[in-house]
């Protein structure tokens, strides 16, 4: 608005505000046509982030909201939620038949699907415990969890059947490794200190942790959707909140629909313009899907 006021055009923050919330409802059908395609993938990353919404209903404007993130296949879907609930969690995996990759949360574990722990997060308790001093068991267990990754790195361009191989015959031994570690370091362990914490998260999400071995398919971390939900932390930090439920919807949308462009190696400006020309000519659901990101053709 203010770039526009030095050129002499005057346009306020509310009009400006209010084309956004109408170009993130005109591509729901491109939304809804994404998240059917991720909805088929074998493995999902989900996964959540803070958002301040000025006016919702029945909660204080400082109060925490949330954005989800779903990513598979370069597909990223970003969802507005006031709260943080396992209901939530459920009507985003509603009818989803694959496996979840997914953080320690508690509101995960009450979703029927098959899921995956992640290293990188198990990982990061050792670190803080680190931070405070040079624990000799931490750093053991950093060191065993870092050889898990380079397995992950030798194979990371092998097919699903000889990734599986490799972690049969390598990731197996380290992890009964890292199991013996936690084990016997939990028995002289207080429950309350930081590496105490750090044992316990990993003794409590053991077996999500290990079930990526059984197929080679599988991720050892939740990534992806880390990497997928940072641009949106980065832009958060400027534009501080939303003003509105209308809004913050409107801002998932948009977040989803360009990060999916640009992990398809897609211009996010000239792949909007074109949508915006082209899907009020798209009738059909065929000529919608033509203007998905894997679709369009950019001159």
């Amino acid at each position: 608005s203010q770039m526009f006021k030095r050129l002499d055009i005057s346009i306020s923050r509310t009009n400006m505000a209010d084309w956004m919330i109408k170009c993130g409802a005109l591509i729901q059908p491109l939304i809804n046509l994404l998240e059917d395609k991720l909805l088929d993938q074998p493995v999902m990353h989900i996964d959540e982030t803070t958002v301040q919404v000025l006016k919702e209903p029945g909660k204080k404007a400082s109060s925490k909201s949330y954005f989800w993130v779903r990513s598979a296949a370069n597909i990223i879907l970003f969802d507005y939620s006031p709260s943080r609930s396992a209901t939530v969690a459920k009507k985003l995996t509603q009818g989803y038949q694959g496996t979840l990759m997914c953080d320690g949360y508690g509101g995960y574990d009450q979703l029927p699907q098959n899921k995956l722990g992640c290293w990188t997060h198990a990982r990061r308790y050792f670190i803080k415990v680190l931070d405070q001093s040079e624990h000799q068991g931490a750093r053991k267990m950093v060191q065993l969890i870092a050889e898990l990754h380079q397995v992950e790195k030798q194979t990371k361009d092998d097919p699903p059947d000889k990734r599986q191989l490799a972690r049969q015959d390598k990731s197996a031994a380290i992890l009964e490794k890292i199991k013996t570690l936690k084990d016997e370091s939990l028995l002289s362990c207080t429950p309350t200190s930081t590496f105490g914490k750090a044992l316990g998260y990993l003794h409590n999400q053991w077996p999500k942790l290990i079930a990526y071995i059984e197929d080679g398919r599988y991720p050892i971390d939740n990534n992806p959707a880390e990497n997928a939900i940072r641009p949106f932390v980065i832009g958060r930090k400027n534009w501080l909140f939303a003003n509105s439920q209308n809004g913050a919807k409107a801002s998932a949308n948009l977040y989803g629909l360009i990060e999916t462009a640009k992990a398809h190696g897609l211009n996010p400006e000239k792949y909007l313009t074109e949508i915006y020309r082209q899907l009020p000519n798209a009738k059909t659901v065929e000529q919608i899907e033509q203007l998905l990101p894997w679709n369009i053709r950019l001159d």
